[in-house]
């Protein structure tokens, strides 16, 4: 037996903790390098403010069956004990008729009430609602999501970029060292001035300062990164990298309609529209009268002696309807119909509003879209470019045509080359995001 209860222990705790787990619904597992694509679906699983949106829409579940329930018959009962120490009950005051002069001390009840609502304005307007409601709170996640998909994308793209300007400066140093070697070895063979040698000493040191820099900028950006993707502080993160395959996923048609249906901000506030003008009619057909079907069946004790008491019940019953007609509410209903109105008007120039703002979103996001796509389709040639022209002038140098001046001159040209054309493919990959959530058709899945 003692084992047993040993084990039943144990399984229970494993049982609880499963059980706690499974309810919090955070995803830890994170290992390796991570693509985009599993950044996205792991902050889609575990950001806060997204499972934050899928609770609310849980609890407004829970507020639509309150408010339902009022549909279904209300049950209660209730019971009483009374103890006259003078006087004696008044007869039919507990349903019953007690005989004078009985001398009765106590007096004790037992009930069972029921009531069936048949029409009642707040129950009414529960059920219209809900529809919308559970609307509304739908689009809400999706609102949320698509956030999350926006974030962490661009904010992947900026960790990506600031790895790979750590790449670029990392080249740049292992050629500034090899050239600085040169220019030594030039020096302490007399062929040329200690100019040469500092001058690259300068430029080293200036890549190194700016190594640094990049490395520190890198740690802040990937803590956001992991922020914003719902993944723990004390969790490495190492993103993956795929220049080819960004390149393919930078184009997106710009031949596209601006649709404003498609805009989740924009359906959010139609639903509320919607839920504004059931509450307009709410109020509309506040003076109707509400109805309730109602019953009762109650037992009376009574007794001299408490001993006695419940020898013998004396049963009472009835069923009927119960009306309640609102006739004057001090203008109340008026003010407040008044209010949902002007409420259902706000909301209409809320609409208009979104409707001019989400054009001029997608204007901006077309114009800065196709400006980072022409800057790329350039920027792109000058890294050949600028390759070709580094290896001619370091030969050139070496066979003394060309001065250390114009090294470093075509060094500089090829880091920045390549430096702007990463910069200018992670920018049309962060403006294609914000066309694609313009246009209202940035997926989540």
């Amino acid at each position: 037996m003692k084992y047993l209860a040993i084990f039943t222990i144990i399984n229970l705790t494993l049982i609880l903790h499963s059980s706690l787990f499974a309810q919090t619904g955070i995803d830890t597992a994170i290992n390796g390098p991570v693509s985009l694509k599993q950044c996205v679906e792991f902050a889609l699983r575990n950001q806060p403010v997204v499972r934050q949106a899928s609770i609310d829409e849980q609890i407004n579940e829970r507020d639509i069956k309150i408010g339902l329930s009022a549909w279904l018959p209300q049950v209660t009962s209730s019971g009483l004990y009374n103890y006259y120490f003078k006087g004696s009950p008044q007869a039919g005051a507990s349903g019953a008729n007690i005989p004078a002069g009985t001398g009765v001390r106590n007096l004790s009840t037992v009930g069972l009430q029921a009531s069936q609502v048949i029409y009642n304005n707040d129950v009414l307007l529960a059920s219209k609602a809900s529809k919308y409601s559970r609307q509304y709170y739908k689009q809400n996640i999706l609102s949320s999501q698509i956030n999350v998909v926006s974030d962490v994308s661009k904010a992947f793209f900026d960790v990506l970029l600031s790895q790979k300007q750590l790449n670029i400066t990392n080249e740049d140093i292992t050629r500034l060292q090899r050239s600085l070697k040169d220019a030594f070895n030039k020096y302490q063979a007399g062929v040329s001035d200690k100019t040469d040698y500092k001058q690259a000493t300068i430029a080293l040191n200036n890549s190194l300062a700016t190594r640094k820099q990049t490395e520190e900028a890198i740690k802040s950006k990937t803590a956001y990164l992991k922020q914003i993707m719902g993944v723990g502080g004390s969790k490495e993160l190492s993103l993956a990298y795929d220049s080819s395959h960004y390149e393919q996923e930078a184009f997106i048609d710009t031949n596209q309609k601006l649709d404003v249906n498609n805009r989740i901000e924009y359906r959010l506030l139609q639903t509320s529209k919607a839920l504004q003008n059931i509450n307009v009619n709410y109020y509309r057909y506040g003076f109707l009268p509400s109805l309730s079907a109602v019953g009762s069946y109650n037992l009376a004790y009574f007794s001299h002696d408490f001993s006695d008491l419940y020898n013998k019940p004396f049963p009472t019953g009835y069923a009927g309807l119960t009306l309640n007609l609102p006739i004057f509410q001090g203008t109340r209903r008026l003010q407040n119909l008044s209010k949902a109105k002007l409420q259902v008007e706000r909301t209409d120039l809320d609409i208009v509003n979104s409707q001019n703002t989400i054009n001029t979103e997608y204007v901006q996001a077309l114009a800065g879209y196709k400006s980072n796509y022409a800057s790329y389709q350039l920027i792109r040639q000058n890294v050949d470019l600028a390759k070709d022209v580094y290896k001619i002038v370091s030969l050139q140098y070496r066979e003394g045509v060309k001065t250390y001046l114009d090294v470093i001159v075509a060094q500089s040209d090829l880091r920045t080359a390549e430096l702007n054309y990463y910069n200018a493919l992670f920018q049309l990959l962060s403006s294609k995001i914000d066309l694609q959530r313009a246009l209202g058709t940035l997926a989540v899945e």
